[in-house]
C-alpha cells in the first residue's frame, strides 16, 4: 500500500501522548537534481487509532479510512458512493512490505545511522524550524522539526507497529524519535544502482485538535460493499 501520506508517517517522531491532527503535505520525487514537477498533494486526518487519507488538494469524498480499534478499513469512492470493505491483514500485509522495502532502501536496518545539526532555521506551515541531518550508509535525510508543537512520533505508535515502518526504519527511526520536536519536512537522498534519489515532503498546513468523528465513518448514503477477491 504505497501512498505519500504513508511515507512521512514513516518517518515521523511521535509524542508520548496520543494526539488527534489534521495535515496537509506535499511530496516530490525523482532523480535528484533534476526537475521536481508539480508534486503530489495529500490529506491526513489522525487520531489515535483512527485514521484518514486523501489524495489531492481538495476534498473529494474519495478516501481510505483505517480504524484499527475496530480492525476495519474501508476504500471510499465518491463517484459510485459506495465504501468498499477492505481486508485490514491483507493491506497490513502490504503495508509492511512496503516499509520493509523503503528499510532496505534506506539502509535503515544494516547501517549505524548518526545525526548531526544543520546550520540554517526554516519557517514551514509558520512555524520555525531546526534542521537536523541522519546519515545511515547510502541514505542522508534532512528533517526540519518544529519545537513548538505539543506533538512528536509517539502520536502515531499504534500505526507505526501496524504498518511495520517502526522496525523496518531500524536505526533511522531510533535516531529521528530522539529529535526535539515534530517534523515539517524531510527530504531523503538515497543512492539506488549508483543513481541518486531525492524525495522531499513537506506538510503546508497542520491543525491540532479533535477531529470530526464523521470523518472516520462511511458517509450516511453510501452502499458499503465488500472486497472483490
Amino acid at each position: 500500500m504505497s501512498h505519500p501520506a504513508l511515507a512521512l508517517l514513516a518517518l515521523l517522531p511521535l509524542a508520548a501522548t496520543p494526539a488527534a491532527v489534521y495535515f496537509e503535505q506535499v511530496t516530490h520525487s525523482g532523480p535528484a537534481g533534476g526537475p521536481s514537477g508539480a508534486g503530489v498533494v495529500s490529506r491526513v486526518w489522525y487520531a489515535g487509532r483512527k485514521m484518514r487519507l486523501e489524495a489531492g488538494g481538495s476534498a473529494s469524498g474519495s478516501a481510505l479510512i483505517l480504524r484499527l480499534d475496530r480492525g476495519l478499513a474501508y476504500r471510499l469512492d465518491a463517484a459510485n458512493r459506495t465504501a468498499t470493505t477492505l481486508d485490514l491483514e491483507r493491506l497490513r500485509a502490504h503495508a509492511q512490505m512496503d516499509a520493509a522495502l523503503a528499510g532496505d532502501l534506506m539502509g535503515g536496518g544494516s547501517d549505524t545511522a548518526r545525526t548531526s545539526p544543520l546550520a540554517s532555521e526554516r519557517r514551514i506551515a509558520g512555524h520555525s524550524c531546526r534542521g537536523f541531518q541522519i546519515a545511515a550508509g547510502a541514505t542522508v535525510l534532512h528533517v526540519y522539526v518544529a519545537r513548538d508543537l505539543p506533538l512528536g512520533v509517539e502520536a502515531f505508535a499504534d500505526f507505526l507497529d501496524w504498518s511495520g515502518a517502526g522496525s523496518a526504519l531500524g536505526g533511522l527511526g531510533e535516531e529521528i524519535r530522539k529529535l526535539p520536536g515534530f517534523p515539517l519536512e524531510t527530504r531523503s537522498r538515497v543512492r539506488v544502482h549508483g543513481v541518486d534519489h531525492q524525495t522531499v515532503t513537506t506538510i503546508t498546513r497542520l491543525e491540532l485538535g479533535p477531529q470530526p468523528e464523521a470523518l472516520f465513518e462511511p458517509p450516511a448514503g453510501y452502499r458499503i460493499q465488500p472486497q472483490s477477491p
